[in-house]
């Protein structure tokens, strides 16, 4: 499985949901990236994926998006395979 970076803040709901829904579908491990305690990382994420808002979540070096993001590449069924990707 590669690796799950997910960039999040304490008090948001979106990305409390995403780590849930990414424990269901079998992840273990998601290294989280708190910009509201490294608002350095906020810079940085904010280069990378050219958006604001968190989550923003990254499967091995594929940026997914947010919550909503994640969510929907499953329902088209992409979710399964990319997690499953050596």
């Amino acid at each position: 499985m590669p690796p799950v970076k997910m960039y999040t803040t304490a008090v948001c709901p979106y990305c409390i949901r995403a780590k849930q829904f990414l424990k269901s579908k079998g992840v273990d491990a998601i290294e989280e990236v708190r910009i509201d305690l490294h608002p350095d990382q906020r810079d940085h994420m904010m280069a990378v994926t050219g958006r604001r808002t968190v989550p923003q979540i990254f499967i091995g070096d594929r940026h997914v998006g947010g919550c909503d993001d994640l969510i929907a590449l499953d329902s088209h069924g992409e979710l399964a395979p990319l997690l499953q990707a050596a």
